[in-house]
């Protein structure tokens, strides 16, 4: 019995292990199908982490389109890249290039030429020509023509010089580079030259393997060009990881720092072509006072302005003005206040103006400017002028120019500086005070061409000014003076100071002004009896007082305010001073001009 219940009980265990094996497996077979499914989705997501990490950090291999890239919008374009830049402009929504294939030889857009690669080239729109002005002559090329005029000599080249398409003037880069220091190189596929301007030195380095450039740094930008192993490209940025280059071939982007070695300084010398102008000098410090005559019988009284003058050794009278559009001249020239000037060891430098004339409004001088022959007549007038009364210089003073005028009136200044020095008359050129909104005046150009430049350091308010203020305060004269030397040599720079002031009045009615001479301004002061006080800000004599309903505002030009202002001309040791106008000052103002002149 025991055994048989042995064997039962047995019989028992075996079958419950059995039935629990079979639970087991069942409950397995439930559970392995989510298994399954977390193992899929965890797979899934270790596959989609890694195309993401492959599409982050692996390098594309987009190819960029270089006809966007360069702005070629037809078959004859060319991209023109000047030093580390790609040039062009965007024009009805379209990036254009800067030039042109013409017959095989490369043309440059001639806005693109004068703001990038040589701003003396000069195209008379309305006469269709191209001129470049040389220090003895000018250049004369027709348009659609291969012959030109170079000073007095006739030349020709193989080639169209320049032609002119919707309003447009593409110049020749092997015209232009018969009289521009550059280097060039001219590729195709796309149509591209490179024009390299800027000598000196450059940071350069050699690629040691083969990479691509590409047009931002990173990865994923788009590829320009492939650049080979032991190839040298100009560095121009470094941003770590990335360096910007140009390569040999015109192409502009970034590749990766450690694709370059050997990076190093490169010095670039070339011989320079361009022309130099030169310029008459004086030995002497120039001390000049304008002469305001309005009228020829105001010459006569040359010898009255002169009793109390010291130390002068300049003078220039307001003899020419223009008289119409044409370009003809209005001339009050006197051969006997010039004999009388130069009995008195003074210099004559006439000063031509372009107000106060026949004509005086910015329309009309851009309309005399704008002209190639109505340029050249008033020059031709105005130079014989001068030497038919034995004048010694032409001292130019336009107010009038407008921005749009500007590349005319540099020309005209240009032209006119050749025909001064092939005259042996001395050249001066009168300027506001530099400011952002007069650049166009273009005073690098100017010192380049002309024997001096002088800059107005007065007026900084006017009878237009919204405020009473001083004519020429303290800053607004150093400030003048030094912004004027970031362009012109001190050699060459004169400052001129005023020998007047503004007397303000303001009551309801609003404000206004008039300009008085130095002992007048005295006399108003005195006569109101008003107390004067020392401006240390303006650095000058200060007045006010209450009287016909208003008040009345001076600050007084006089021997104090002038030797400040000639303290800074002093320290900066500029060619010189000049004085708007004689017969304004009042006599001690010559002992202090005397001695900076010392």
């Amino acid at each position: 019995m025991n055994d048989r219940k042995y064997r039962a009980t047995r019989s028992r265990d075996i079958e419950r292990r059995q039935k629990r094996r079979v639970r087991s497996r069942r409950r397995k077979k439930r559970k392995n199908p989510i298994l399954w499914v977390i193992i899929l989705l965890i797979a899934f997501i270790v596959m989609m982490f890694g195309v993401i990490l492959i599409q982050r950090y692996s390098s594309s291999d987009e190819r960029a389109d270089l006809n966007v890239y360069y702005g070629i919008n037809r078959e004859d374009d060319l991209a023109v890249i000047v030093d580390n830049q790609v040039i062009g402009k965007a024009e009805s929504g379209l990036y254009s290039a800067g030039g042109r294939m013409i017959d095989g030889y490369p043309y440059i857009e001639y806005s693109v030429l004068t703001q990038f690669i040589n701003k003396r080239f000069y195209w008379d729109f309305y006469e269709n020509q191209l001129l470049y002005t040389l220090p003895e002559g000018t250049v004369y090329v027709p348009e659609g023509s291969s012959e030109y005029t170079e000073v007095q000599e006739q030349r020709s080249e193989n080639y169209v010089i320049f032609e002119v398409e919707d309003e447009k003037a593409y110049v020749s880069l092997d015209f232009i580079a018969k009289y521009t220091n550059i280097d060039y190189v001219l590729n195709s596929e796309p149509n591209r030259v490179m024009v390299v301007t800027d000598f000196g030195e450059s940071m350069v380095g050699t690629v040691k393997k083969d990479t691509q450039v590409r047009f931002q740094g990173g990865v994923k930008s788009p590829i320009l060009t492939q650049v080979e192993k032991g190839q040298e490209v100009t560095v121009l940025e470094d941003e770590d990881e990335w360096k910007k280059v140009r390569t040999k071939d015109g192409f502009i982007g970034y590749i990766k720092t450690n694709t370059l070695k050997d990076v190093r300084s490169r010095i670039v010398d070339r011989a320079d072509i361009e022309p130099v102008y030169t310029n008459i000098s004086k030995d002497y410090t120039i001390n000049m006072a304008w002469h305001n005559i309005g009228n020829e019988a105001a010459n006569s009284y040359l010898s009255d302005m002169l009793t109390s003058v010291k130390g002068l050794n300049t003078i220039a009278p307001t003899w020419f003005h223009i008289a119409d559009t044409e370009g003809n001249l209005v001339s009050i020239a006197d051969a006997d206040y010039v004999s009388q000037a130069h009995a008195a060891n003074l210099e004559v430098w006439a000063t031509l103006r372009d107000f106060h004339g026949g004509i005086s409004s910015a329309e009309e001088i851009y309309e005399v400017l704008s002209y190639t022959s109505k340029r050249e007549r008033l020059i031709q007038q105005v130079i014989e002028a001068s030497i038919q009364s034995n004048i010694d210089g032409i001292n130019l003073d336009f107010e009038l120019i407008t921005e749009e005028c500007a590349k005319h009136y540099l020309q005209f200044v240009r032209e006119l500086s050749v025909q001064c020095r092939l005259n042996h008359l001395v050249f001066s050129i009168d300027n506001y005070v530099p400011m952002s909104y007069n650049q166009y005046y273009d005073l690098e150009e100017q010192a380049a061409v002309a024997d001096y430049v002088v800059i107005m350091a007065y007026d900084e308010h006017t009878d237009g000014s919204l405020e009473a203020g001083s004519v020429a305060s303290y800053n607004y004269v150093r400030d003048g003076i030094e912004n004027a030397l970031l362009s012109v040599p001190k050699e060459k720079l004169i400052g001129a100071v005023p020998f007047y002031s503004r007397l303000w009045f303001e009551d309801g009615s609003g404000l206004s002004s008039r300009s008085i001479g130095m002992d007048e301004s005295v006399q108003e002061v005195q006569q109101a009896g008003a107390q004067v006080v020392w401006d240390e800000v303006t650095k000058q004599n200060y007045a006010q007082w209450e009287a016909d309903g208003g008040k009345y505002q001076i600050w007084l030009e006089d021997r104090e305010s002038i030797s400040e202002k000639l303290s800074v001309m002093s320290n900066h040791q500029l060619a010189g001073v000049a004085a708007w106008c004689l017969g304004w000052e009042n006599s001690d103002i010559w002992d202090i001009i005397s001695q900076y002149m010392n």
